[in-house]
């Protein structure tokens, strides 16, 4: 969700030299001025005219005038290993290669080969025992003034995992209580269990029995727990058959209500029908999936492709998990990234919501498809090599009565906090209550059921800052101060949950990754929990994008060389991210992309090749390459593109959506429920024939330089210029030294450039150009 931008505390800051990154111990810090040598990068507005060769197989293509261009400086004498960078020497497959079996079959073998052989045998899973959570006041001693919060905060974390211990049998088979609760088959039928504590009475109602409600009534322990089991038939099939629809009439203090189990591993929405129908989901084994290829080991730079299922069609429609499967992780993987994050997967009756107005937790959308079909789709991902992670929402949850757990028993506390504190006034959601024993059950085993039974890779989890603060990070600027995280204003409980989630993911799959969004920057955020931290791998770099825009807003001419290196480089040290230039949010209808930004409509009438450029195009062409790699290069060891942003998606995302009166009156006028913006123009990146095909050639030449020199996560990084009369940004990662020239009308040559080991060097281009 979106969140305002803001300060990240404990950043590095603008060390001596002009280096924010501090530099390794044994390291000796040199001035900017000595020789080049290693490998450099130069990317620049209006350097000399030169050729490039763009893709794996174009031809020589002349550097317009009015381009831009770069350069990669190799050590001269190296082996084969570091020659000119160019797209053929780091074998990136052209985007309209086939990677399907047979045809990517030796690409295909070689993720078989090496999942089989680093495959251990299987272990008892376990989650570790607590740690004594003091490393934070080592790593950080600013935290000891704040002792207090963090060791209650540590001691609250250490006694849930004792009573879990102690009542559940441990976190390990506590985070399995989908075992226990809604629907599970044994060989003699069919127990249904509901947590449903305000409910006066409760029944079992389907196809299956006519929607009678005295058929099978529940009986309910001391707990508010309500179970039935239903014996097999008499020739031993199942009492409920597959695909049936099934929902819980309940007598409730506001009245008689019929409810989707909040258990429920799928849900539909008939045609034609408003509410949805909870579906019992038991296939008959020759039916279910089976998994065919093992998870890749987790990635040391995360390269995510965002996508989100039901608009990555170029047609306007819904597309599906299967399309997905064959079309879509075919493209992601021919663009060079190792990470797909989906949004949108739990089940949401509002598809305008992009996904995190959840309904039923458990449940995979139906509009794409089916849980088999989605099963198909992770198994597909999984054999191209990608890490597959979802975006998970456990922030909030829709505040739809009919489909989803709001007011489920009829009360306004049931998972959520009640009154005020229970609604999220800007989202328009309900607020779970994580101090809550059954709200900690559920939201664990939610976590722990995508993770087993769908083979997900990890979880961004969504509105995080939202959980972690009363006041959930709105109308408030985080300034740094340490005051501001551990305070009155944080919800300990909520920050206690991500402890438990992150140390039960990490404990069980040790391979798995979670990214938390938050854009406050609390200090032990992205620290083990065993240490003291919250655990979580990464944090989303949210304050890049919404600097980027308070940029772009002004000339480029008056960027500030500091402005953007601090904000790239802004965050806590030892605490990885994951950065991005712009986010989905951007991408609806009201907002602007960074190419909207730079462009505007001049994108409509000028990306020809065949037809005269004008001065916006060219300049927003080269600074929408510029930006992206310069994000890559210094924001984190992660990277995050949402789909089509890659090469300029002209189109905003306009869902489906008909006309709408406010509270207040007004009048909102609906597109007719068209889908026509509601899709992806993968077909524009990758006609030749358009400027749009060069931008999403450079993003694929991005992510196949970072593959082949992993410059996000190198041990090496130093900046060693921000020079603002020149507009120069210089610094290295690894064996690379990257040059910026952001000046709108200047080139430079014999511009020196300082790097850590003197000596000959190389030089291959890459060209920022149209």
């Amino acid at each position: 969700m979106a969140a305002p931008a803001s300060a990240v505390p404990g950043a590095t800051g603008l060390r001596g030299g002009g280096a924010p990154f501090p530099v390794p111990s044994g390291v000796r810090r040199r001035r900017a001025e000595l020789p080049t040598s290693r490998a450099a990068l130069l990317f620049g507005r209006r350097f000399p005219r030169s050729a490039v060769r763009v893709g794996g197989s174009g031809g020589r293509v002349p550097l317009r005038a009015a381009g831009t261009s770069g350069e990669v400086m190799i050590p001269e004498g190296e082996s084969d290993g570091s020659v000119p960078f160019e797209s053929d020497d780091l074998q990136v497959p052209a985007l309209d290669d086939e990677l399907s079996t047979e045809a990517g079959a030796s690409d295909v073998e070689g993720v078989k080969r090496v999942a089989e052989e680093s495959a251990v045998e299987e272990k008892p899973r376990v989650v570790p025992p607590t740690g004594d959570g003091q490393k934070i006041f080592q790593m950080d001693p600013m935290l000891q003034g704040y002792k207090y919060h963090l060791e209650y905060r540590y001691s609250l974390y250490r006694r849930l995992r004792s009573d879990i211990d102690q009542y559940e049998g441990g976190l390990e088979a506590f985070s399995r209580s989908y075992e226990k609760f809604g629907f599970n088959r044994s060989a003699e039928g069919v127990t249904y269990r509901e947590w449903a504590p305000g409910a006066h009475s409760a029944a079992l109602v389907g196809d299956f029995n006519n929607w009678n409600p005295n058929a099978d009534r529940m009986s309910r322990n001391e707990f508010g727990v309500w179970e039935i089991f239903l014996p097999n038939n008499a020739d031993g099939s199942s009492p409920i058959p597959h695909g049936s629809r099934v929902k819980v009439r309940m007598e409730t203090p506001s009245g008689i209500k019929d409810s989707i189990p909040a258990w429920i591993k799928y849900s539909v929405q008939a045609p034609g029908e408003i509410p949805y129908n909870g579906v019992y989901y038991d296939p008959p084994e020759e039916e279910k999936y089976v998994f065919k290829h093992p998870q890749p080991k987790r990635p040391k730079s995360l390269r995510i492709y965002e996508t989100h299922v039901g608009m990555s069609s170029p047609e306007p429609k819904i597309n599906t998990y299967v399309n997905f499967r064959d079309e879509v992780l075919p493209r992601i993987k021919n663009l060079g990234y190792n990470a797909v994050q989906i949004m949108a997967i739990q089940e949401h009756a509002y598809y305008g919501s992009f996904g995190y107005h959840v309904t039923n937790f458990f449940a995979p959308s139906s509009r794409f498809g089916t849980p088999e079909e989605l099963k198909s789709l992770i198994d597909r991902a999984h054999e191209l090599g990608l890490v597959v992670l979802m975006d998970v929402v456990h922030s909030h949850a829709s505040n739809n009565t009919l489909d989803g757990l709001n007011g489920f028993d009829g009360t306004d506390t049931h998972y959520f906090h009640s009154g005020s504190r229970g609604h999220h006034w800007m989202w328009d959601s309900r607020l779970f209550n994580y101090g809550n024993w059954e709200v900690l059950r559920f939201l664990l085993s939610n976590a722990r059921w995508w993770l087993e039974e769908y083979k997900f890779d990890g979880f961004r989890f969504d509105g995080v800052t939202s959980m972690m603060y009363t006041h959930h990070g709105l109308q408030v600027a985080f300034t740094g101060n340490y005051n501001e995280y551990f305070g009155f204003a944080t919800d300990v409980d909520a920050v206690v949950y991500l402890m438990l989630v992150n140390a039960l993911i990490h404990g069980l799959y040790p391979e798995a990754i979670t990214i938390g969004e938050d854009v406050s920057g609390m200090p032990t955020f992205a620290t083990h929990v065993q240490d003291g931290g919250v655990g979580f791998d990464y944090r989303l770099h949210m304050a890049v994008p919404d600097k980027w825009i308070e940029l772009l807003k002004q000339s480029d001419e008056s960027w500030k060389m500091g402005d953007i290196v601090h904000m790239l480089t802004n965050r806590r040290w030892s605490e990885k991210c994951v950065t991005y230039a712009e986010s989905h949010d951007q991408a609806l209808v009201g907002d602007k992309t960074i190419a909207f930004w730079l462009m505007d409509k001049d994108m409509y009438d000028f990306m020809a090749l065949d037809r005269p450029s004008t001065p916006s195009i060219d300049r927003g062409i080269a600074l929408h390459k510029m930006i992206r790699l310069i994000t890559m290069g210094l924001g984190g060891e992660g990277y995050l593109n949402f789909m089509g942003n890659e090469f300029g998606h002209p189109e905003w995302i306009d869902f489906p959506r008909g006309p709408q009166v406010l509270p207040n009156g007004k009048s909102i006028p609906g597109n007719n429920n068209s889908y026509d913006k509601c899709r992806r123009r993968f077909d524009l990146g990758d006609a030749n024939y358009l400027r749009y095909h060069g931008m999403q050639e450079f993003d694929r030449a991005m992510q196949s330089l970072e593959e082949k020199y992993g410059f996000m996560t190198s041990d090496h990084q130093y900046i060693s210029r921000k020079h603002e009369e020149d507009k120069m940004i210089v610094f290295e990662k690894g064996d690379l030294v990257f040059v910026f020239n952001f000046h709108c009308s200047n080139s430079y040559f014999d511009y020196r450039v300082g790097c850590l080991k003197p000596g000959k060097y190389k030089i291959s281009a890459i060209f920022i150009q149209k």
